[in-house]
């Protein structure tokens, strides 16, 4: 669940691989032009308004008995947008990248 007021800047762990949210980004992301650095840890999506860069680390994976859940340690920066503008894309963003029955 997106939260009303989006900051700028925020970090949150997610249940996915590199590889999974890379995957994800183009629809989660639709009206975004996507740039993603050589390494494959940043990716800044640009509007005409302004931009939100993702960056991320690896973390250890989240074991429950024999599950065994890869995380993600991600960063969000969003650059010059509005409230409502990081609102939107945030809402987006989580809606395309949930996971599971909740």
């Amino acid at each position: 669940m997106t939260p009303t007021f989006v900051p700028e800047t925020f970090e949150r762990v997610m249940g996915c691989t590199a590889a999974e949210l890379l995957a994800w980004l183009p629809r989660a992301l639709p009206d975004a032009q996507l740039q993603t650095d050589e390494a494959g840890q940043r990716n800044v999506a640009t509007w005409p308004q302004g931009r939100m860069e993702l960056s991320w680390q690896p973390l250890p994976p989240r074991r429950i008995a024999l599950l065994e859940i890869p995380q993600l340690a991600v960063r969000f920066t969003y650059v010059d947008l509005s409230d409502a503008e990081r609102y939107r894309i945030q809402r987006c963003f989580d809606l395309q990248t949930h996971r599971g029955g909740g």
